[in-house]
């Protein structure tokens, strides 16, 4: 076994986990719990985190209009904290309240320069987006989103223009807090080289559902919640990418 122990607010938090050379799944070690990133590492900080008084919160919208406006304007190409502040521009002028506003009104909207702390940045992909968005809220307005878990939302969303798997999934997750889905991109998939749990020669664009059943099975194994495990992964992968891609060099992946 090995023993994992966190402080939090002068409190002292102690836990055992697997030894390091038993398989949480076949052919994948555990791995040790300070050794980022095998799969003990990652249920190591999930459970750290779940002793902070402030544990981490993925949810960016009050209203699922919102949580839909605020991972569409994000993703792909558009840095976190431009996404984000279009989003708080566009809430700021009522975009997600009431009926939908057009897709030209989005379009001028999202054309204005966006004050980013001192700097005046545009948002790039804004005649896209404002199509994007504006079937999005068209469709939450006209019909009826399932949110009795998270794989049926998902599963919902799938049929609004502009949205696919990675999007869709993480609306869900955030709205619902759901553990049925995974939000899946390169940091996850390198992730999951590194620590061998997902397999090799796989893309987030044709094998998706593959890739997350995978995940899935990780965190059921490790158990973990599926949400928290994702968020973790994709932040601390994201944060450590000069110590990622030298991993990955180190063993010959390639970190595209």
């Amino acid at each position: 076994m090995q023993n994992g122990v966190v402080f939090v607010d002068s409190k002292f938090y102690s836990r055992d986990f697997p030894d390091a050379m038993s398989e949480v799944l076949p052919g994948v070690s555990w791995g040790l719990i300070e050794a980022f990133p095998t799969p003990a590492y990652w249920a190591y900080q999930v459970w750290a985190n779940e002793q902070e008084s402030e544990p981490l919160n993925y949810k960016l919208g009050a209203t699922l209009a919102e949580e839909v406006g605020a991972c569409l304007l994000g993703g792909h190409g558009i840095p976190a904290n431009v996404g984000l502040a279009a989003f708080a521009y566009l809430r700021d002028l009522g975009a997600f309240e009431g009926r939908a506003p057009s897709e030209s009104q989005l379009l001028e909207w999202l054309s204005t320069p966006l004050k980013i702390g001192s700097r005046s940045v545009r948002y790039r992909f804004a005649k896209q987006k404002s199509r994007y968005l504006h079937a999005a809220l068209n469709a939450l307005e006209e019909g009826s989103p399932p949110v009795h878990s998270g794989r049926a939302l998902r599963d919902w969303l799938l049929d609004v223009p502009g949205i696919g798997f990675k999007t869709a999934s993480w609306i869900a997750r955030n709205w619902l807090g759901a553990d049925d889905v995974a939000i899946l991109d390169i940091h996850i998939l390198r992730a999951g080289a590194l620590g061998g749990f997902l397999s090799s020669g796989l893309s987030v664009e044709r094998h998706y559902l593959q890739l997350e059943a995978e995940f899935l099975a990780l965190s059921q194994a490790m158990g973990v919640r599926a949400s928290k495990l994702d968020a973790l992964m994709w932040y601390q992968m994201m944060s450590a990418a000069d110590v990622v891609h030298g991993l990955m060099s180190r063993i010959g992946l390639k970190a595209a």
